[in-house]
């Protein structure tokens, strides 16, 4: 999935795949600085942009950082990347709104842009909670 031709898309897709493993998945937050910008936009509307808020985030749901994987433990289907932006798209499992006891899959992506070698923006299906 890492694969390209262009070096460029290439190293882009490497750069959001370690930020995924090593910082979002692992907590390892010291690590944000190497892949993300300061200015990082932020797109999803439960985490308020810049680096540092996306940092608290994942403290907030991961604030026992863990060892880094050698692969992305979501059950990651593909990797695109197209000029400045990497696409990443898992396999979801929810509980069924009118049966609890039973699940459905479907489809979750992140989005990123690339900027200067560093993640810019992000962009994801979030939604805000009916019941925050």
């Amino acid at each position: 999935m890492l694969a390209s031709a262009d070096p460029a898309l290439r190293a882009n897709k490497r750069l959001v795949y370690d930020f995924w493993r090593e910082v979002f998945e692992a907590g390892q937050v010291a690590q944000a600085e190497k892949y993300v910008a300061e200015s990082y936009i932020q797109h999803n509307p439960n985490v308020p942009t810049g680096r540092s808020a996306m940092v608290g985030f994942i403290q907030r749901r991961n604030p026992t950082p863990k060892p880094v994987e050698d692969r992305i433990k979501a059950p990651l289907v593909s990797i695109v990347a197209e000029r400045d932006m990497v696409i990443l798209s898992f396999v979801r499992e929810y509980a069924e709104p009118k049966d609890p006891t039973r699940q459905y899959t479907t489809t979750w992506f992140d989005m990123f842009r690339i900027e200067n070698g560093k993640i810019a923006e992000h962009w994801d299906g979030a939604v805000k909670p009916s019941n925050p």
